[in-house]
């Protein structure tokens, strides 16, 4: 009964409580309190928009692979900028009406300020060991990020494989097709494997100019769930490696997409390559075969191989200018005998239907499979009756190049490799040392590194050079927002200490640095500084009561009261700055456990995000309160009064 009757009183005290206002007075609260956010949430949208810039100027592959999320976000979030000042508002006349429990009734906002207060009240009395540990987990971070491995996109799983194996250059049609039987039956031996395409020489198209030394097998994989249990990609490679190690041929693994684009974008069709140009190709030859040489003990290199830019080989026909008089014949005799004998020449044109096709006339293939034969094709001589090939030319097999290369009007050769096992930029880095170290170079030639690295090197370029653009932008959007440069700097102190998140998440995951984890820092730069604008707009709020309590004067205002109303600005305002560290973080999480095509390309840009949202939210929870009071306590004890920034208009 007891009970009962508590209860009872309790609803009533609530009733009691409850004061109705009339529209006009419930319009102007409205007013007031959208005036007090909606200056920082427009500042921090103009932020989010801001840090988004350097993913606009990225070039090249990383350009179109990341411009369409800069520009969805950004006109996403321009409407949204436009929508928080003119319809939210609005809306929220419609809406908010009634009866409303404050925020201490909510049982969730009750335990969490519950838990929160004897937190930030203990980092505010030692406050010398609250920033020490921020100062050294941001410390500690900057060794983990330098030590991670670097690499230019991360690698997109295409669910299937290429093998690239290259022959020598004078490898003929029928060992060519012989070791792509071989190959190809060899690959479908392993169970994984569903389809197999192989390929020699080029394709009948203008943009294929692939010699017939060179073999392209697309190897289709079969779903993973009927992989063998705990096989990986990376294995089965591994085993389809070891099953074709024919003599003669240099594999290579990459995969069918990737492969394309490296090709149309560097010239290179391995992960990087070492281009070597000069005016021999002799020359050439010798200095890629060293090259390859200082590279072979690498770690991480692999399907290492030199383009090849001598072993061809040519029939070469030298007409013996001094016998021709002797039988009566003229250069173009011999010229005309040798085309139409060996190459063909155009005898006459058939017609089927609307569809018209050349004829061309030449000896059959028992008549000139060899240079024995091709001597004794005979020549009518007006003075000597026929006579064989061999009397007026001499006739022989000479070394040459298999295709001739060239850029920038000099002839180039490359030396080709892949990585794996290793990140791209640890390894290449080592090669570049090696080979500045131990490589002797001909006058007139020089070396240039090319494919994944050249991308690489680009995109860090872009990115170094912008970034303290952004940076300075930011401040300026934040010094806009409160009217105070050290307001701003307290907002945009939350970067650095972001980044301590997203440094021990992406370390501890085994993740590379790569233009893919800079646009995921790129974004957590806005979500950080949006938090902070956040928790500095009720730490204003805060000082305005207070001034408007006591005054604004030393002789008023104790330490104390200092302490304690900040402790209310950040305590009594939890829950809106839970909610946007909440909504990123559930965003976010689900992508974490995502495994479809494209799903390893994504994890490298939302754990960055994840970490660096904890780990700010956790800095503006009860770092920034601390910063605030020690402003403030310094204002108060240098100028007697305080600094109080209007947040409402």
């Amino acid at each position: 009964m007891r009970n009962k009757f508590n209860t009872f009183f309790k609803r009533k005290n609530r009733q009691d409580d409850y004061v109705k206002l009339n529209n006009e007075e419930r319009l102007s609260i409205i007013e007031k309190a959208c005036k007090q956010v909606s200056r920082g949430v427009f500042y921090s949208t103009v932020i989010i928009i801001t840090s988004f810039l350097p993913v606009f100027l990225l070039t090249g592959q990383e350009g179109k692979l990341f411009h369409p999320l800069a520009y969805t976000k950004t006109f996403i979030l321009i409407v949204d900028a436009f929508l928080v000042v003119t319809l939210a508002p609005v809306i929220i006349s419609f809406f908010m009406k009634g009866r409303f429990r404050s925020e201490h009734e909510n049982p969730i906002n009750r335990w969490l300020e519950k838990k929160y207060e004897p937190i930030i009240r203990a980092c505010m009395k030692y406050r010398k060991t609250t920033l020490g540990i921020n100062i050294l987990a941001l410390l500690i971070s900057i060794p983990l990020v330098m030590s991670l491995g670097r690499e230019f996109m991360p690698p997109l799983d295409e669910q299937s494989i290429l093998f690239m194996p290259v022959t020598l250059p004078d490898v003929s049609n029928a060992e060519a097709k012989r070791i792509l039987q071989v190959q190809d039956k060899l690959i479908k031996s392993v169970p994984e494997v569903d389809k197999v395409l192989g390929k020699a020489g080029r394709a009948n198209t203008a943009t294929d100019n692939s010699p017939i030394s060179m073999i392209e097998t697309i190897v289709s994989l079969k779903p993973k769930s009927e992989w063998r249990p705990g096989i990986t990609k990376k294995d089965i490679i591994a085993e389809l490696d070891a099953k074709l190690q024919i003599p003669g041929v240099v594999n290579g693994w990459t995969q069918p997409i990737i492969n394309r684009i490296n090709m149309l974008s560097t010239g290179i069709r391995t992960d990087v390559g070492v281009k070597v140009y000069g005016q021999d190709l002799n020359q050439i030859a010798a200095v890629s075969q060293k090259v390859q040489t200082l590279l072979q003990n690498i770690e991480g290199v692999k399907d290492l191989y030199v383009e090849p830019v001598t072993g061809g080989k040519y029939l070469e026909i030298d007409i013996k200018r001094d016998q021709l008089e002797r039988y009566g014949l003229t250069v173009d005799d011999i010229n005309a005998t040798v085309e139409t004998a060996i190459g063909g020449a155009p005898f006459g044109t058939t017609i089927e239907g609307r569809q018209r096709f050349n004829i061309h006339l030449r000896l059959g293939q028992d008549y000139r499979n060899s240079i024995d034969r091709i001597k004794r094709i005979p020549i009518n001589s007006p003075d000597a009756g026929t006579i064989p090939l061999s009397a007026v030319t001499d006739i022989r097999f000479a070394d040459g190049p298999p295709m001739i290369t060239s850029e920038n009007a000099l002839l180039r050769g490359a030396v080709m490799f892949n990585v794996r096992e290793r990140d791209l930029g640890s390894t290449v880095q080592e090669a570049i040392d090696k080979l500045n170290k131990d490589l002797k170079l001909p006058n007139g030639y020089f070396v240039e590194w090319s494919g994944q690295y050249e991308n690489l090197i680009r995109g860090q370029q872009t990115l170094i050079y912008i970034l303290p653009i952004v940076l300075i932008i930011i401040f300026i959007s934040l010094y806009l927002a409160f009217k105070s440069a050290r307001e701003a700097f307290l907002s945009l102190v939350t970067i650095p200490f972001a980044l301590i998140g997203g440094a021990y998440l992406i370390y501890f995951w085994g993740v590379n640095m790569s233009v893919a984890v800079a646009v995921g820092f790129i974004a957590l730069f806005g979500i950080a500084v949006e938090t902070g604008v956040v928790m500095v707009i009720y730490l204003n709020d805060a000082m305005k009561q207070l001034v408007a309590l006591k005054g604004n004067s030393s002789e008023t205002i104790t330490k104390e009261d200092l302490r304690e109303y900040v402790i209310n600005g950040a305590a009594k305002r939890l829950r809106p700055k839970i909610m946007t560290v909440c909504v990123a973080l559930f965003g976010l999480i689900p992508v974490l456990w995502s495994t479809g095509v494209g799903s390893d390309m994504m994890q490298p840009i939302v754990l960055p995000m994840i970490g660096g949202v904890l780990t700010s939210s956790t800095h503006i929870l009860l770092v920034t309160p601390l910063i605030f009071l020690m402003t403030k306590e310094y204002e108060l004890k240098k100028f007697g009064k305080l600094e109080v920034h209007d947040v409402h208009h």
